[in-house]
């Protein structure tokens, strides 16, 4: 079994039942300590490679995944694995893209649509999810 990220370091969000995912800004270096198992990149054009497992979802800056369907499977595969590995959700900011990731995650977790961007500003970035499109996307998830 993978060590799973220290919930005491920066980024790192525990969802309600106890999985911990990173959230990170790849416009900064990469932080200290273990690199992720599995990693999941928000971003218009494809990301660089990396040494790790990664899947890459279309998703421009300030806007929405161009697929929901493919958006769902990909989050949903990230939640799964999040219970026993170290899973990364990244874009380049850190704020919306990965907030609004991180807060569909939340859903999938039990936390209420209506409260999942809360959730995430409370608890990774208070800055979290930046538009009302990234906002209404997350309450609509679960749909």
């Amino acid at each position: 079994m993978t060590e799973i990220w220290n919930p005491t370091d920066p980024g790192v969000l525990r969802l309600p039942s106890g999985r911990l995912v990173r959230g990170r800004a790849l416009r900064r270096p990469l932080p200290a300590g273990p690199t992720p198992t599995y990693a999941v990149y928000l971003l218009g054009k494809q990301p660089p490679e990396v040494p790790w497992e990664a899947g890459w979802l279309r998703w421009p800056d300030f806007r929405l995944p161009g697929d929901r369907a493919q958006a769902a499977a990909v989050l949903r595969e990230a939640w799964k694995r999040a219970a026993d590995e170290r899973v990364e959700i990244a874009c380049g900011g850190g704020r919306g893209r990965t907030g609004t990731a991180l807060a569909c995650l939340a859903v999938l977790d039990g936390v209420p649509a209506d409260e999942a961007v809360e959730y995430v500003r409370r608890n990774y970035d208070r800055r979290a999810v930046e538009t009302p499109w990234q906002k209404r996307y997350v309450r609509r998830f679960a749909d």
